[in-house]
């Protein structure tokens, strides 16, 4: 025995021992294969980010085309029917929404202005040509494509997360198209969409009246973001409104994880604890915490919500960073958006106070993981599909993961970007091959 704990003390890491890949944080093999269980630097995460930004940059088509021949269009006086985008990267929809986001805060953490380069020249892309789509519309009928959601708003998916961004981005160019595309999005969340009698945002789809949990960052960013805008603290009670009603009735009040529906006719209804849905609602009240006046009212409310809901997806991360598709079927998939998700609404929290340290290297594993599904040409692997409510377990487990899967790139952005500020932050000791985080003095 003695000859035992003398080779255990021989072998073990010193406590002092300096962070970083030459001196692995596991005095042996990990476990759980591809596990990289220590400190990322800046540099490293930055290197991952530029691979989605290369991506992004080498394949946004900045041209409109005859969607039949596939040809450019050049005479853009006149519309035809078939005319359209030349691929999705630079339409109005919600996951190019979070990806303008994302590149915004890149930018705003790294000082690399390529990233708020390509969010300007993609809004301006859609204004100098929307006119061409809103006289297409006018001769033959709103499109399947060409800014279709600009165009015609029907729901919360058409406006909220890149009315979002398009704020963020109207911070740094005041462009007037920008200005009246925001009114137009405000006026559709404040006065069109459906909404339950206390004013909590609904859906008349799949049953009469419904509720996703993912209507929360299609809508709670966007009108946080109209309060710090306008000063309209009206635009603040209706986003902290959202996250109360909306975790009212999804929330579960042990483990603190979003069920993905609720149906107002329906009484007791399936649960399911969808990964991305449950990061859509940690994302949002992430977004609503950063803006929201520290003497609102229901402040803490919020606050308890989130760190209830933190709590519960922290408890379910799995051994190699990852979250499951299913957050409490461990033999769901592990799935990439919502472990971005997570990551991001974690580290902000860690960063800016809302959480205690001892999650932070909660958020450090989920990046690591995360870094492992960027491929060398900067797409994301490991991303569901576009996912409805559903009645079925079996639908959720099987929807296909696609490179293509827009929904997981911008919050692999957000993530990198929030991660590196948390290393910016923090002091970080390794002692028995765990971290702990010291806020820095200043």
């Amino acid at each position: 025995m003695l000859l035992l704990a003398a080779l255990l003390l021989s072998t073990a890491p010193s406590w002092t021992q300096p962070l970083g890949r030459s001196e692995p944080s596991f005095s042996q093999p990990s476990l759980v294969p591809g596990v990289d269980y220590v400190v990322p630097t800046e540099a490293e995460i930055k290197a991952t980010l530029d691979r989605v930004w290369d991506y992004f940059a080498r394949s946004t088509a900045y041209r409109i085309i005859d969607t039949q021949t596939r040809q450019p269009i050049t005479d853009l006086s006149h519309p035809i029917r078939s005319a359209g985008l030349d691929g999705q990267l630079n339409d109005w929809d919600y996951p190019m929404g979070v990806v303008l986001a994302a590149m915004l805060q890149v930018t705003e953490v790294t000082g690399d202005a390529r990233y708020q380069g390509y969010v300007l020249k993609n809004f301006d892309f859609i204004f100098d040509h929307v006119d061409y789509f809103r006289k297409q519309a006018s001769e033959f009928g709103v499109p399947p494509g060409g800014f279709r959601g600009l165009l015609e708003m029907r729901e919360l998916d058409n406006c909220g997360a890149i009315g979002a961004a398009l704020i963020k981005a109207y911070a740094k160019k005041r462009d007037p198209r920008y200005r009246a595309a925001i009114d137009l999005a405000a006026d559709h969340i404040s006065h069109k969409q459906t909404r339950l009698a206390d004013g909590t945002l609904a859906r008349r789809r799949p049953q009469p009246v419904s509720l996703w949990i993912d209507d929360m960052y299609m809508s709670v960013p966007f009108l946080a973001q109209m309060g710090r805008l306008t000063g309209d603290r009206a635009y603040f009670d209706d986003g902290v409104r959202q996250v109360i009603g909306m975790s009212e009735r999804l929330q579960d009040k042990a483990s603190g994880l979003y069920d993905h529906s609720w149906f107002e006719n329906t009484t007791y209804d399936p649960k399911f604890y969808w990964g991305r849905g449950a990061g859509w609602a940690l994302m949002a009240t992430a977004e609503l915490l950063s803006v929201l006046p520290e003497d609102h009212p229901e402040r803490a409310h919020v606050l308890d919500v989130f760190r209830h809901a933190v709590q519960g997806v922290g408890a379910v991360q799995s051994g190699t960073g990852m979250w499951h598709q299913l957050l409490d079927k461990t033999d769901s998939y592990l799935e990439t958006s919502a472990t971005a998700m997570f990551t991001f609404a974690i580290a902000r929290g860690v960063n800016r106070g809302w959480l205690a340290p001892t999650y932070a290297p909660v958020a450090q594993a989920g990046w690591q993981a995360l870094a492992t599904r960027v491929r060398p040409d900067g797409r994301i692997e490991d991303i569901c599909v576009s996912t409805t409510a559903a009645y079925d377990a079996v639908y959720y487990y099987n929807r296909p993961r696609e490179l293509g899967a827009m929904q997981g790139y911008g919050p692999v952005l957000m993530a990198g970007a929030e991660v590196i500020t948390m290393l910016r932050s923090f002091d970080i000791e390794r002692r028995l091959n765990t971290f702990h985080y010291r806020a820095r003095k200043p």
